[in-house]
């Protein structure tokens, strides 16, 4: 992609209050409004385009985008998640998955190297956010927070007990591993009877934890999972992520093959990149690195999943091809998979 379409559409989908959900095909999409979950991961990508590029164009959307976060949590620390087009959130608690999401975000502020300004608002908005970290009941809630309080605890900041917080995290990695064994069953290693959404976060999330706490168990079981989630994944050679439409039911024969999304690309190629950090073994870089070229083609229908003209990323793959509408979770996704594949910004690498 030529260096002046790259990742133009970030912009074109972001206005004055924050990233909009949706796209028709390229244009965005006023009627679904905006997210939560979808300003959190857009808040990593712009901070990891600033670490790259040192473009003050990725920190004003930097602005934006922390902006939207401190609209969206409410009295109790939680946060809203949908908002329509006139601003108005149409719920008072968003879901505990953009709950979590919003911590890793929050969390991956923190070590950046940005000024106090910036990491100051994240502090307050954790500060606020922590007592109900213990409360959450979601799987995928519960691993988001777990990646956010881990990039607490390697933080710089010195407003935490961050003993509390190694206190937190054993805690809910325990938890985790937990629901696991309860599931696991001779060749099905892992953690629900269904593999669905966001599967890579869970080990990624216990990869994390083991970087804190150093728990063996906790890092058996991270390392288990990962790879019945690459048999699962990479089973024709190249990287298929479940289809969510169907899913993998624990019996059936094989994953639903379709539609392919965006977001399972990126967070494989987190959970692989931390476990090359972990145990430097060259085939993890080398699956992260597949993970980044299913955007490029290497995929189950052999074409790019990158609009050259607008700079965008499309929603996915799905039976017919490829799904030509590209919104915020598409470009997010494309954008923290280049930045931890190909360059030294992001402090995953």
């Amino acid at each position: 992609m030529k260096l002046a379409t790259k990742f133009q559409h970030l912009f074109k989908l972001t206005d004055d209050t924050g990233i909009l959900q949706h796209s028709l095909y390229s244009i965005p999409d006023l009627t679904k409004g905006y997210t939560t979950d979808d300003n959190s991961r857009a808040l990593i990508a712009a901070s990891m385009l600033y670490e790259v590029y040192k473009d003050e164009k990725y920190l004003d959307l930097l602005k934006r985008y922390l902006s939207f976060l401190i609209y969206a949590q409410n009295s109790k620390g939680y946060f809203r998640n949908f908002m329509n087009y006139n601003r108005e959130f149409i719920e008072e608690v968003g879901s505990e998955d953009c709950f979590g999401r919003t911590l890793w975000a929050l969390g991956y502020l923190l070590n950046t190297n940005l000024s106090n300004g910036y990491q100051s608002v994240a502090v307050t908005l954790i500060k606020k956010a922590l007592p109900n970290v213990a409360n959450l009941n979601s799987l995928r809630g519960n691993a988001y927070s777990l990646i956010g309080l881990s990039l607490l605890c390697t933080s710089d900041v010195t407003e935490f007990n961050k003993e509390k917080v190694k206190i937190l995290i054993t805690s809910i990695s325990k938890k985790i591993v937990q629901i696991y064994r309860e599931n696991k069953d001779g060749k099905w290693k892992w953690f629900e009877n269904i593999m669905t959404y966001s599967n890579a976060v869970l080990p990624w999330a216990l990869l994390r934890s083991y970087t804190i706490t150093k728990d063996e168990e906790v890092l058996d079981v991270a390392k288990e999972s990962m790879e019945f989630l690459e048999k699962v994944t990479f089973r024709n050679g190249y990287f298929k992520p479940i289809g969510c439409k169907g899913w993998y039911k624990k019996g059936d024969e094989k994953p639903a093959e379709f539609d392919e999304q965006p977001v399972e690309a990126c967070e494989t190629a987190l959970m692989y990149t931390e476990a090359y950090k972990i145990f430097k073994e060259k085939k993890y870089r080398e699956k992260a690195i597949k993970c980044y070229k299913w955007f490029l083609g290497e995929n189950s229908k052999n074409e790019s999943l990158i609009d050259e003209e607008t700079g965008g990323c499309y929603d996915g793959i799905t039976k017919e091809g490829v799904n030509l509408n590209e919104g915020a979770e598409s470009i997010v996704s494309l954008i923290i998979t280049d930045m931890i594949v190909n360059h030294t910004g992001s402090v995953f690498k």
